[in-house]
């Protein structure tokens, strides 16, 4: 359940992580609308669409730390059918989130004793699409992985190994308050580390026994068939063959992993599809002019989940006003016009236009390998490898790798925000 990974990276932008931590810190742990315990399950479920055992490990943790039921931890069939309920809308923003409609919202919000209220709903929202972003990063920074690939330098570990993202920042720009309120917490967490663990173990002993060995021994047998090979769809490029494979001496530890995130997902077959582009039909396009965040997004979400969407919005902004001059210039062109051609080419690829923008730049400021990167980060993350971080753009330094991985995940997590707060509106009105 550690966080130093993501947060060393976040880290290269102190800012950006500053403002970070105070939005993740106010979803997950302040007043809400939503029971602690839930947000957790919530976050689990976000994450299992990716396959990120990163995130879903970390709050299997909070879950249970919050008093969440260990029986929930079985999986989907063992939760309440309000929390499953949730799973059709999950899988529709992880995926293809152009699909929501006013039908998805009113379903959830009118189903007898399990219905959820708006505020609830919004909560919950916000939620899918922190985790679903925040996987993007993990996958694209190779957070995933227990140690840097080759070539980078190990992330570096931090003591207590089990501190919350701000207690684990604590010289990275996080403000005082944030870290007074959370080291009690902290404190609190690391005496319980050791038995929440024996409770875990038991919770998979008695869950999975022989059928866990027979879907075990089943994963491997499809492994070696398959290989790891990736194909990306854009660009068709291929991934060296052992990229995606264990280490031999993790086989089962990773094989163990995936097999129990499958539980916490429906339909795993259902992914990214390329966004179906259709002149004729002017509907199939999300016009920001149309809803846009600043208008429209921003003041509902504040409305239903009360400081969320100052946060998010401080969030986004900072995200935009990292500077970026020496990526720009190898490009040849502006700091502001290089970001804006990422912001948009992730926008486009989930269905939203902007009538202002010429898409011609996208394919002039941005150089084929870096496009296939952007998309395979954005729309299956669980396919980068550890590899593609280094490779695809050698010219670029560290942080400016993960200053494009940041715009990666604001930009997914507005995109998911604009599609499911456009959909609540439509309900609404």
């Amino acid at each position: 359940g550690r966080l130093e990974a993501v947060t060393q990276q976040m880290g290269y932008h102190p800012q950006y992580l500053d403002s970070f931590l105070k939005m993740q810190h106010y979803l997950l742990h302040m007043d809400g609308p939503l029971p602690f315990d839930c947000r957790h399950y919530i976050a689990i479920m976000a994450a299992a669409r990716h396959q990120c055992r990163y995130l879903v490990n970390l709050h299997v943790l909070q879950f249970l730390r919050a008093g969440g039921d260990p029986q929930w931890l079985r999986g989907l069939d063992f939760i309440p059918p309000k929390l499953r309920n949730l799973n059709e809308i999950n899988k529709i923003l992880a995926h293809r989130p152009w699909l929501i409609t006013k039908e998805h919202i009113e379903k959830l919000l009118k189903i007898s004793e399990w219905s959820w209220s708006l505020a609830e709903l919004v909560h919950a929202v916000v939620l899918l699409a922190h985790c679903h972003a925040l996987a993007s990063f993990v996958f694209g920074c190779g957070c995933e992985q227990d140690e840097g690939p080759a070539g980078r330098a190990p992330l570096k570990p931090l003591s207590p190994g089990n501190q919350c993202f701000c207690e684990a920042t604590a010289g990275n720009g996080c403000s005082q308050e944030l870290l007074r309120m959370n080291r009690k917490r902290s404190l609190d967490s690391c005496m319980e580390l050791d038995s929440l663990r024996e409770r875990m173990q038991r919770i998979h002993v008695e869950t999975e026994g022989r059928e866990e060995t027979r879907l075990l021994q089943q994963d491997r047998e499809e492994g070696e068939r398959q290989g790891a090979e990736v194909g990306v769809q854009d660009g068709r490029h291929r991934s060296d063959p052992s990229a995606g494979l264990p280490h031999p001496a993790d086989t089962d530890r990773e094989v163990t992993s995936a097999t129990n995130l499958a539980c916490y997902m429906q339909d795993p077959d259902f992914g990214y599809q390329d966004f179906a582009r259709r002149d004729e039909d002017q509907t199939q396009v999300f016009r920001v002019q149309d809803y846009s965040w600043e208008d429209h997004g921003f003041s509902l979400v504040n409305r239903l989940y009360s400081d969320i969407g100052h946060l998010l919005d401080e969030k986004f902004r900072m995200v935009d006003g990292l500077q970026s001059s020496a990526m720009a210039k190898r490009q040849g062109c502006e700091p502001s016009v290089f970001k804006r051609g990422i912001w948009n080419y992730i926008h486009c690829m989930f269905g939203i236009r902007y009538d202002d923008y010429d898409y011609a730049e996208v394919n002039q400021l941005l150089e084929r390998m870096l496009k296939v990167y952007i998309k395979t980060v954005t729309c299956y993350p669980e396919k980068t490898n550890s590899e593609m971080f280094d490779r695809f753009w050698k010219q670029f330094k560290h942080s400016e790798k993960v200053h494009v991985n940041l715009l990666i995940l604001e930009a997914r997590m507005q995109a998911e925000l604009l599609y499911a707060l456009q959909a609540i509106t439509q309900y609404m009105v």
